[in-house]
C-alpha cells in the first residue's frame, strides 16, 4: 500500500471513519493545488524560477503544512474560478478585491496586499486630474475584463452619463499598457500594484487619478470543500503578519518601486541602446569572473556614472564604476577611466563588499546590503544595523535597516554610533535606483542561462579586505520629474537615539 493511501487511511481512522477534512486531506496527500495566471503582482518565471508575491506567500503556507507547492497556469480569471468551481484547486490568485461579493461560491482572505484602480493615460493627452477633464477630451477609457474596476467604472457611468468605457476580453494589464504606451488607447483603468511593478517600461504612461479606495487583495477558497484549510491559511497570515515576514516580502517585491520617473525611464532606455552594448562584453565577463550577475554589475555602473567612462566627481572618485583611488589600489586597478579596469575593478571591489556581510543575512537582504556598504561604506551599515536593533528591529533585514540608515545624518544620532557622520539618505535611494535599473535589465536580457544564475553567486572561501578608507559615493540629485523617496524615520515611531 503506498504511504499515501497509508496516510489517508489513518485519517479516516483518526477522524472515526467520517470523511476528512480539507486541511487533513491536503496534508495526506501531500499537496497543495494552487491556480493562478501570470502577472508580476501574482506569478511569474523570474531569475531562479517561478516567483510574485502570492507564489512566494503560497510557498512558505506549503512549507507550513509541511506539504508540496504545486501550481497550474490559467489564461485569464475566467479559467481559475472554473477550476474552483469544480474543485481542482484549492486556493486561486486572481488579484481581485477580498471586499467582493462571491455568494456561495468562495471563501475571500486578504491577502496582505491592498490596491486600488487607478486611472492611467498617454503622456500626449492634456493632463487628467480628474472625470471631468476625461468628458471635457471626450476620452474613451479601456478596461480588461475579469478585473476589479468594472464595479468602479459602472459606478462612474452612472454618476456621469457622458463618460464611456470599453471592455477588451482578451487584454491583461500588460496587454493594456502596452496600448496606452503605444497611443492606441488613449486612457484605460488598471490596479495600482501592477502599474508599478510595470511602470518604469512604459515612459509614456502617466498615472492620473484613483478610481477607488484602496481595496485588500484576496485568496479565493472554493465552498465546496469545508473551512478548514481557508481557517489554517487564515491563521497561517496572522502568524507572518506578526513575525514581520508578511512586511518582508511586500518590501521584496514593491519596495523599491517608485524611483525611476518618466525623464530616468526614457534616458535609462536610451543608455541602454547607445550605451550599453560597447560595454556588455566586459560586464559579463567580469561579473562571470566573480560570480555575480552581470546585469547587476551593470545596474552598479549606470547609478554610479551612467555608463560614461570619464566621469568624474568633486570627490575624486572616477571612472565607470567611480573608483577611489585608495579602493583601485586595493584592488590593483592601475587606470581607472579605463573601461576594462573599472568594471574589473568594481566586479572584484562589490564582491569583497558582499562577502562582508554576515553569512546567515539570507538574499536578497545580503545583496542590498552590500549596495548600501559599496555606497556609504560597511562600517556606517553596522552603524545602522546596531541602530535598528537596538530598537527592536531586525538587523538583518533591509526593510527594517534602511529606515536608520537616513538617521547617520543627525547629530544626535551619529554621535551615538562608532564610525560618526553619513549621508545616510543616499544609499537607501542608491539601492532602490539600482534595484530598479536591473529590474529593466533582467527584463532586456532574460536569457535562459542568465535566468537561472543567482545575482551574486556563493563566494565559498576565506577571509576578505577592505581598504582603509571605505568610498563614498555622492547620489546625483533625483531629477524632478521622479518621485521621491518616503521614509518612515524612528523619531516617528518614538525612539530616542541609544547609546552603543
Amino acid at each position: 500500500m503506498s504511504g499515501i493511501l497509508l496516510a489517508m487511511l489513518w485519517v479516516v481512522l483518526a477522524s472515526g471513519c467520517t470523511r476528512p477534512d480539507t486541511l487533513a486531506t491536503v496534508q495526506a496527500e501531500g499537496v497543495l493545488h494552487v491556480i493562478t495566471r501570470n502577472a508580476p503582482s501574482i506569478y511569474y518565471e523570474g531569475r531562479e524560477g517561478p516567483t510574485g508575491f502570492d507564489h512566494e506567500l503560497a510557498r512558505r503556507f506549503a512549507d507550513h503544512l509541511g506539504v508540496e507547492l504545486r501550481v497550474r497556469l490559467a489564461d485569464g480569471n475566467s479559467e481559475i474560478l472554473r477550476v474552483l468551481d469544480d474543485g481542482y484547486a484549492h486556493i486561486g490568485f486572481t488579484g481581485l478585491s477580498a471586499d467582493r461579493d462571491w455568494g456561495d461560491r468562495f471563501r475571500s482572505l486578504a491577502n496582505g496586499l491592498t490596491s486600488e484602480s487607478v486611472m492611467i493615460y498617454h503622456r500626449g493627452l492634456e493632463h487628467l486630474d480628474g472625470i471631468e477633464d476625461l468628458l471635457e477630451q471626450d476620452v474613451v477609457v479601456h478596461v480588461a475584463t475579469e478585473s476589479n474596476h468594472l464595479p468602479h467604472l459602472e459606478q462612474l457611468q452612472l454618476q456621469h452619463p457622458a463618460f464611456t468605457y470599453r471592455i477588451h476580453s482578451g487584454l491583461d494589464a500588460a496587454g493594456i499598457l502596452e496600448r496606452v504606451e503605444s497611443g492606441e488607447f488613449p486612457a484605460a483603468v488598471v490596479d495600482a500594484n501592477e502599474l508599478a511593478l510595470n511602470h518604469v517600461f512604459y515612459p509614456n504612461v502617466k498615472r492620473a487619478f484613483s478610481v477607488s479606495d484602496q481595496e485588500a487583495i484576496a485568496w479565493l477558497f472554493p465552498t465546496s470543500n469545508d473551512g478548514s484549510l481557508y481557517r489554517e491559511a487564515r491563521r497561517f497570515l496572522e502568524e507572518i503578519e506578526h513575525d514581520g515576514t508578511l512586511a518582508n516580502l511586500r518590501e521584496r517585491f514593491y519596495g523599491h518601486l517608485g524611483q525611476l520617473g518618466y525623464v530616468g525611464a526614457l534616458t535609462f532606455e536610451e543608455h541602454i541602446q547607445e550605451r550599453l552594448p560597447q560595454y556588455l562584453d566586459i560586464f559579463r565577463d567580469y561579473g562571470e569572473d566573480n560570480g555575480l550577475d552581470w546585469r547587476l554589475l551593470a545596474a552598479i555602473g549606470y547609478q554610479e556614472s551612467n555608463w560614461r567612462r570619464d566621469a568624474v566627481s568633486p570627490t575624486g572618485v572616477r571612472g565607470l564604476m567611480m573608483l577611489t583611488r585608495s579602493t583601485a589600489d586595493h584592488i590593483g586597478i592601475d587606470n581607472r577611466l579605463n573601461p576594462r579596469q573599472s568594471i574589473e575593478g568594481g566586479a572584484r571591489y562589490f564582491r569583497q563588499v558582499h562577502g562582508m556581510i554576515p553569512e546567515h543575512v539570507q538574499e536578497p537582504d545580503r545583496t542590498w546590503f552590500a549596495l548600501a556598504s559599496y555606497n556609504v561604506g560597511f562600517g556606517h551599515l553596522e552603524d545602522a544595523r546596531r541602530l535598528a536593533e537596538s530598537a527592536g528591529r531586525n538587523p538583518d533585514r533591509w526593510l527594517d535597516v534602511k529606515e536608520f540608515l537616513p538617521l547617520l545624518s543627525q547629530k544626535e544620532w551619529y554621535s551615538k554610533t562608532r564610525h560618526g557622520y553619513a549621508r545616510g539618505h543616499e544609499p537607501v535611494i542608491y539601492v532602490q535606483n539600482i534595484r530598479r535599473y536591473y529590474d529593466v535589465l533582467a527584463r532586456r536580457y532574460d536569457l535562459q542561462s542568465e535566468a537561472e544564475a543567482p545575482m551574486v553567486a556563493d563566494s565559498g572561501s576565506g577571509e576578505l579586505s577592505i581598504p582603509p578608507n571605505q568610498p563614498t559615493y555622492q547620489t546625483r540629485e533625483s531629477n524632478p520629474d521622479e518621485q521621491e523617496t518616503s521614509l518612515v524615520l524612528p523619531r516617528e515611531m518614538g525612539l530616542t537615539p541609544p547609546t552603543l
